[in-house]
């Protein structure tokens, strides 16, 4: 069992770890995801891994117009309205000049 000074620390790792991804590689979160929580994590690790893979903009668009199809049905079937993120990962990922 962990003492309550180990799990600190780890938290305090975390959160440091944290602030560094900060100005990493762009990564899928409940933030910039649509339907995250209605996606499996093995999902998520393979939509983090295709995000990450597009060299084109227009590559990236077509895959996440295709993602939030998915996702909104999914979200029907569950009876919750899937809401629009306001930034796109795919501007995200063109800002940052990792698309074409």
């Amino acid at each position: 069992m962990k003492t309550p000074l180990s799990l600190l620390a780890l938290l305090l790792n975390f959160v440091l770890i944290s602030g560094a991804w900060a100005g990493g590689p762009w990564h899928a979160a409940s933030q910039n995801t649509a339907g995250w929580q209605f996606m499996t994590p093995d999902e998520r690790i393979e939509h983090q891994r295709r995000m990450r893979g597009f060299e084109s903009y227009e590559e990236c668009r077509a895959y996440q117009t295709e993602h939030h199809a998915l996702m909104a049905e999914r979200a029907l079937r569950e009876g919750v309205e899937l809401k629009r993120k306001t930034e796109s990962g795919c501007e995200q990922l063109r800002q940052r000049g990792n698309l074409k």
